[in-house]
């Protein structure tokens, strides 16, 4: 049997048991060991298991649960939704500004969490309830939670950054300071998106009426102000103490985390109830994390054993004759179609040991190419049918938001993200010109 007839049935077998419901993580490991017993006979399954000890050598997978504690701690403890309080108070007499206020908040959200779920859940409990008794167009602003929530994975600290560069071999804090313009440049499309539909459609996004702002008194405005400080300081001690070599990653992870409780703290925030509940979401999430790489490594280690690699480089380079920008295009287009149905955790650990050597082999900057794998993530994230986010959301939306509501919201959204990818394949140093700036070149 050739490598693309074994590829194709390794995906077939894998989606197909994935519809059935089972766990995601269970599935890949289970196609892995039984594809290997297939290919090479008794005591073959033990390989795809034996390669997961990789994992005990990936020191920096400890700075996923400190930094998903930090997120959970800022989150849970009410800190986020003073945040959402500040932007309704200082953007709230623009035709619009609720909702711009939101992608503000989604921003600071991704700068606390490096997750997706933490900005969505906020999104959805927070700042959507609010934004409907507005009268804000639900479709509207049920795009604007999704789009920004996916912010999360882009913008430092990025777990997903942190995963890809132990896969691509490559330091950390540039894939964190390349992502920090793009996703400053997403947010500003979305946020440019929302004020002219909303110029355009006023109705779409009401101003609050300017009495109601003017009986906030003054000192309650400039005392909300100060609420974007804690995340932003806690944010700006991880990466500059990251960037000066006082900390290495885990230390900076465990910075954060511990400045979070002393944020929850200081605020009188902290109790038993909070941290609990962060505890316990960590440790769901961290566990959801580990078990996902661990059955990943399983599938791409009988995948790669059968020279999946050469087959691939063989195939777009002589079978398709493509040029090296038709198969940077078609990479990001295969990791789109994966990513509806696969978590942005196995297609990385999946699929990145396949492309990361053509990639290099092409001479792409590996770092530039990060950004762009982690942006189709986000797509993934908001395509139907079964794109991550959109399930979310359904989960946390008041039941007058449909479905179908759903799908329709993210399409301005889905164009936005593309149109980034677009700018980042034609001007690279976007993304690269932070990272050239810290290395001095």
């Amino acid at each position: 049997m050739s490598s693309e007839l074994i590829t194709v049935f390794m995906f077939a077998s894998m989606l197909l048991l994935m519809a059935t419901g089972q766990r995601v993580f269970g599935v890949i490991g289970f196609v892995g060991a039984a594809a290997a017993l297939a290919l090479w006979g008794k005591g073959s399954a033990e390989m795809p298991f034996n390669a997961t000890i990789q994992v005990l050598n990936w020191f920096p997978l400890i700075t996923v649960p400190f930094f998903v504690f930090m997120g959970y701690i800022l989150s849970e403890s009410g800190i986020a939704g003073n945040l959402y309080r500040m932007f309704h108070v200082w953007f709230g007499g623009v035709r619009g500004g609720l909702a711009i206020g939101t992608m503000g908040l989604m921003v600071l959200i991704s700068c606390m969490n490096g997750l997706s779920v933490a900005g969505m859940a906020i999104g959805a409990t927070v700042a959507l309830p609010e934004l409907l008794k507005r009268g804000y167009n639900k479709i509207m602003v049920t795009g604007v939670i999704q789009g920004g929530s996916s912010l999360g994975i882009l913008i430092p600290p990025s777990v997903v950054l942190v995963l890809y560069a132990m896969i691509a071999r490559q330091p950390v804090l540039q894939l964190w300071l390349a992502g920090i313009v793009p996703g400053l440049l997403m947010a500003t499309l979305f946020t440019i998106y929302i004020y002219i539909r909303c110029r355009m459609n006023p109705e779409m996004g009401p101003a609050i009426p300017r009495e109601e702002l003017d009986a906030i008194p003054r000192a309650e405005k400039y005392r909300l102000l100060t609420a974007g400080i804690l995340p932003l300081g806690i944010f700006a001690a991880i990466m500059g103490l990251f960037m000066t070599g006082v900390t290495s990653l885990v230390e900076s992870s465990v910075v954060g985390a511990v400045l979070a409780l002393l944020a929850a703290l200081v605020t009188g925030r902290l109790n038993r109830t909070v941290l609990e509940s962060s505890t316990r979401n960590t440790l769901s999430v961290s566990c959801m994390f580990l078990w996902i790489i661990l059955g990943a490594l399983c599938f791409s280690s009988v995948y790669d054993g059968l020279g999946a690699v050469r087959a691939i480089e063989s195939l777009l380079l002589n079978t398709w004759d493509l040029n090296r920008w038709e198969i940077l295009i078609a990479m990001m287009v295969s990791f789109v179609i994966l990513g509806i149905f696969l978590d942005d955790t196995a297609m990385l650990v999946i699929v990145a040991p396949l492309y990361i050597p053509l990639v290099r082999m092409l001479e792409f900057d590996l770092v530039w190419f990060g950004v762009l794998y982690t942006i189709t993530c986000q797509i993934a994230y908001i395509t139907p049918p079964f794109g991550y986010n959109l399930f979310l959301m359904r989960a946390m939306a008041p039941p007058e938001i449909t479905l179908p509501d759903i799908y329709r919201s993210i399409i301005p959204f889905f164009f936005m993200m593309v149109l980034t990818i677009a700018i980042l394949m034609v001007f690279p140093q976007i993304a690269l010109w932070l990272p050239n700036l810290y290395m001095g070149r």
